[in-house]
This record gives C-alpha cells, structure tokens and sequence, in this order.
C-alpha cells in the first residue's frame, strides 16, 4: 500500500490525544492515518502539498434522503403537511429503480463535492428490492462511505387497504441485502433499516422493526416529528424504552416535540438523536433537540434532511446548529432573571464535533471515522485557507465553523482515495453531466406526472 505524506498549512485531527497542529504532517498508509505530528521524517511514495490548507477530518451527513436530490428548493415555502402531502403522497409515488439510482448518485457527488465523506442515506421511498439495489448502486459508483438506511414507501392508502402505519418492515428484502451484497460490515456501503418509529407506525410495528434490525445485527433509525396527540403512538419511545429495544443501536431524527421524561429515556438508553437544524427551524416551533442532548449528558448529531426544503450543505448546517445552540442559551438565561453570560455557551469545536464525531457515534463508526487519529479510516478533507471568503486564518476552528464553505473544498479523501482534487471531482466529466441530465429529466417526470408544478409565494 502506498505511504502519502501531506503537509499541512493547519491539521485539525479532533482528537484530544493527538491534538491540532500549525504547520503539521499526516501520513496516510494505504487507507488509514499511519501518523500525525510535526516534521515527522517518515519514509514516503507521495507527497500532499497542502501547506496553504486546512486539512481536517471529512463532515459526516447524520441524516439526509439523497434520492430526492432531483427535487432541490421545490418546497422552500413548504409547510410540514406540504411536505408529506407533495413528496410521500404524491411525487414519490412516481419514482422507480433508475430514478433512485440517478438521484443518489448525483446527489452523492454532491456531498463529496461539498466536502462530506460519509452519510446516512434515509431512503425511504422505497417498494421493491430492486429499487433499493438501484439506490444502493448509485452511492457506490461515487466513491462516498455510506450507510444506507433502507426505508419504506408511504403512499395513501386507498379503500380496503391496510395503511402503512400498520405495516412492518419487509423483511424478505433486508434478508435478501443482507445476505447478498450487504452481507459485510467493512464494506464502504454498509446497510441499516429506516423504520417508522411510534410517530409514523404502530407500537407492534416499531418492535417488530427493531427487533428484525437486531436480528440482522443492524443499525436502525426512525423519524420524530410529531406533537403526542397526532402520534400514531404517543409517547411510544418510553415504551421502547420499558421493552427494551432503545439502545445505542437506534437513532431518532428530529424529537422537536418529545417531552423532557421522553428523551431523558431516550438518552439514559444509549439511543442517539439527530437534529436538522435548518429544517427544524424553517417549520417547526419547538426548539432543535442540540441543547437538551447536550444537557443531558449526550453527543448531539446534525444532518441536512430535505434538499427540497433546505441546502444540501453541511457546512452552513454546522453553522445553524452552533448559532441556535448559543441564541437558545441566552435566551434561556435571560428568561430565569440571571445576569448575561460572560463567556460563550458552546465553543465552535462543540459544533464541528457535531458533524465528525457525533454523527460517526449514530452509525457505530467512530472507532473508523470522525478524527484523524493514527489508525483512523483516510478520510479526509483539505480547504483553501487563501480563499478570499476566509483569508487570513487566525485560528482553524474558527474558519472551518464559523467561515468556510463548500466552496473552499479543494479536496477530498475517502478511504484513502482522492474523490476531489484541485476543487474538482476526479469523475468522468460526461458521465457526471449525462447522469446530472437525466437526473433533471426523471425529477421533471416525476413531478408532470404527480401534476405539481413550483411555484414561489
């Protein structure tokens, strides 16, 4: 395997013990961190120079449906019944196996181009096995860590038929991928199970899925977006909870409207939860769950959700999150009469940790992913520190949270292989603009089909 060396303008690793360095080295052997330090004098077959960059650990998507990539800014104005009514309802309903290819394979281009190394991939529009074969298909052909979180459709029941709610998840197709192709837990596309969870399903149905996830010894995830009175299960994570089946193995999305009782379960069981920042905040009342995660004792996780409602880039969901986390702490503070604070609430590393380490706990890679300690995954990205939008550097956490974008991704490593080089993607140039124009194509389809056209207020 081939030893690269890459010297570093700024190396920020998020690891305590290793710690962050001005003007350091990384080695990479293979497709692992084989050494962090300065003028580490290691013998080498390629040599990085980044000494006009940040190279830090790649952002981590917790939480983003990338099959819908075709249908970005369609619901800018969306309310959350808009949402469901125009995509589950209706334009979802349209899609078949190349249009999930198309839609994850661009949409995944997408996050790499952005700087993101890994996600979790929540489809969950899904009907058939070969459409999650076609999913599947387009992550991989990018390049991009993935875990793919098989989900369900949701159409509208029509009369005599059982409603989704009431129906648990296809197990003949977890047991197909997961003894097929997913079989493997070291494969860059790993699988999970996207389940109802009691807002969306009945309590038989959010046991029975966790359980079929745990047989199969998978990760599972579920959706928290509703007040207790329009559960289908109100208060069902506490029952969960009583029957043993939230642990570290399960994450919950959202959580905006779950009681304190609630989440303290949630979070004294192991369970992750997962804010979407820029969503949240564009429909829903109740505070993002960051700050009550974090006061509890548990690593908050952030992702981007919808790209038709908000941007598919994390680093401006990085920023949402820090930015609601301090305003919510003021906020706070002054209504219990204390005198303003005198240090900031939440450190900008707290945020960045959000989007590597606390995302790569979700998914039980953070022994892989998330820091760029030795023996770490090689994944890793380098921006532009000459850049005008964040020239000059003073500190890197700073510029990397608070400053910096995708437009500073100059590039990207993913399990030791370079995705992006030079600002561009290392990807065949008409395979990417054909896949882009069908892509356009299918989305176009999909939406004459469901007779919805975009309309700004």
């Amino acid at each position: 395997m081939k030893k690269t060396l890459i010297k570093c303008g700024w190396l920020v690793t998020l690891d305590a013990a290793t710690g962050d360095f001005a003007d350091g080295e990384l080695l990479m052997h293979g497709d692992r961190v084989l050494a962090v330090g300065k003028s580490l004098d290691a013998a080498h077959d390629e040599v990085i120079d980044a000494s006009d960059m940040i190279v830090m650990p790649g952002l981590i998507n917790g939480h983003i449906h990338v099959w819908q990539c075709g249908l970005r800014g369609i619901g800018s104005e969306w309310m959350g019944p808009d949402y469901h009514s125009n995509i589950h309802a209706n334009i979802a309903t349209r899609y078949g196996p190349r249009d999930n290819y198309l839609g994850n394979f661009v949409g995944a281009q997408a996050q790499i181009d952005s700087g993101v190394t890994t996600v979790i991939d929540f489809c969950h529009n899904l009907k058939s096995l070969e459409m999650a074969e076609a999913a599947i298909d387009g992550l991989e052909e990018t390049g991009i860590r993935a875990v793919f979180a098989h989900g369900t459709a949701k159409p509208p029941a029509k009369e005599g038929e059982v409603p989704f709610t009431h129906v648990p998840h296809p197990r003949d197709r977890i047991e197909a991928l997961r003894k097929g192709r997913m079989a493997s837990d070291d494969r860059l596309v790993t699988l999970a199970m996207a389940v109802l969870g009691p807002h969306y399903g009945t309590q038989e149905v959010a046991e029975a899925d966790i359980r079929l996830a745990r047989e199969f010894g998978l990760f599972s995830t579920s959706h928290a977006t509703k007040p207790n009175d329009k559960c289908v299960t109100p208060r069902g994570y506490l029952a969960l909870a009583r029957a043993g089946l939230l642990g570290p193995d399960h994450n919950i999305v959202h959580g905006n409207y779950i009681d304190d009782e609630e989440l303290k379960a949630i979070v004294d069981n192991g369970a992750t939860v997962t804010a979407t920042v820029l969503v949240e905040l564009h429909g829903h009342a109740p505070d993002p769950l960051v700050m009550r995660v974090r006061e509890l004792g548990g690593m908050p996780s952030i992702g981007i959700d919808v790209e038709p409602i908000v941007t598919g880039e994390m680093f401006r969901e990085m920023h949402a999150a820090l930015l609601h986390a301090r305003w919510s702490a003021h906020r706070d503070n002054e209504a219990a009469g204390k005198p303003s604070m005198a240090t900031m609430p939440v450190r900008s590393r707290e945020a960045l940790e959000w989007a590597t380490v606390g995302n790569a706990r979700v998914m039980g890679l953070d022994k892989n992913v998330g820091t760029l300690a030795p023996g770490m995954k090689a994944d890793i990205v380098m921006l532009r520190a000459n850049d005008l939008n964040v020239f000059p550097v003073h500190d890197p956490i700073y510029t990397i949270v608070e400053q910096a974008g995708a437009k500073n991704v100059d590039t990207v490593i993913i399990d030791g292989v370079v995705r992006k080089r030079g600002g561009k993607l290392l990807v065949d140039e008409k395979l990417l603009a054909d896949r882009m124009r069908e892509m356009r194509a299918s989305a176009e389809r999909a939406m004459e089909e469901a007779s919805f056209k975009v309309k700004a207020a």
